[in-house]
Formats: structure tokens, C-alpha cells, sequence
């Protein structure tokens, strides 16, 4: 039989104390930008598939007045710029450049892929991104803080 080793594992991280921060609060900025865009992109469906209006600016309405900023059916409308479309693409795109960010955090802190799975799921369940931030936000400063030695990269 082999005698178990009663030495503690050495945590290491996969950057510097510093590079981990400024992960931290990228993602952090991230986060409450995604989790305010999910929030309107939740407010513009309800709009959308209850009553059928979608946040039009410009455009002309079918009985000829000009538009200016209003709700409309999409039906009724010619020409414009859609911004309930545009909540859509924004958020979308915020979304992959949120994960790109918890990607980053995930692998400089070396945490398990279940971690990395349940920070991505914030932007996309409402109000998730924000509980998640700060829960994150603790943790990243919890462990940097109890192990000082893990600070060197190599």
C-alpha cells in the first residue's frame, strides 16, 4: 500500500492577481450590461407576442401620418428603424462578448466547466447576471485573498 501524502494541494491560478481583477471587473461590467439588456429584450417580447407592437422610430403609418417614436404593429408601418430588432441583435451580441469575458475569468481562476456553465446561464435567465455578478465577484476575491501563494504564474 502507498502512503497518502498529507500536504495540501497548491492552488494555482492561470494569471496574476492582477490580470484576475481586471477579468473580474470586465465581467462585472458585462454582466450588468447583459442582465439590463435580457430585462428589455424580456419587456419587448411580452410587447411583441401579447399585443403585438413593436418600438418603431420613423416610418410612415399606413393611413400616411409620419411616425415618430411610438408601438406599432409591424403591419402597419412602412419604413422606420425597428428597435425592438435592435434590442434583439444588441443583446445577442452583448451575450457572446459576455461569455467571452466568463470564459476568460473561468480559465484564470482554473475553476471546474460546471462553474463556467452556471456563470453563462446569468445572461440569459432574468435577473440571474446580477446575483451571479456578486457571487462571483466574492468568490474571485475570497480565493485571491486566501491563497497569496498561488500568486506567481509558473
Amino acid at each position: 500500500m502507498t502512503e497518502q501524502s498529507s500536504t495540501p494541494k497548491v492552488r494555482r491560478f492561470a494569471g496574476t492577481p492582477a490580470q484576475i481583477r481586471s477579468a473580474s471587473n470586465f465581467y462585472k461590467v458585462l454582466a450588468y450590461a447583459t442582465g439590463v439588456m435580457l430585462l428589455l429584450l424580456c419587456a419587448e417580447m411580452i410587447i411583441k407576442y401579447f399585443w403585438h407592437l413593436e418600438l418603431f422610430i420613423g416610418g410612415t403609418l399606413l393611413d400616411g401620418t409620419s411616425n415618430a417614436v411610438s408601438f406599432v404593429n409591424r403591419a402597419d408601418i412602412t419604413g422606420g428603424i425597428n428597435i425592438s430588432l435592435m434590442i434583439l441583435i444588441v443583446h445577442g451580441w452583448m451575450y457572446v462578448v459576455y461569455l467571452l469575458a466568463d470564459f476568460r475569468l473561468w480559465s484564470l481562476m482554473r475553476w471546474p466547466f460546471s462553474r463556467f456553465i452556471t456563470i453563462a446561464l446569468g445572461g440569459v435567465v432574468p435577473l440571474l447576471s446580477f446575483f451571479m455578478e456578486k457571487k462571483v465577484h466574492v468568490e474571485v476575491e475570497r480565493e485571491l485573498a486566501s491563497h497569496p501563494q498561488a500568486a506567481k504564474r509558473y
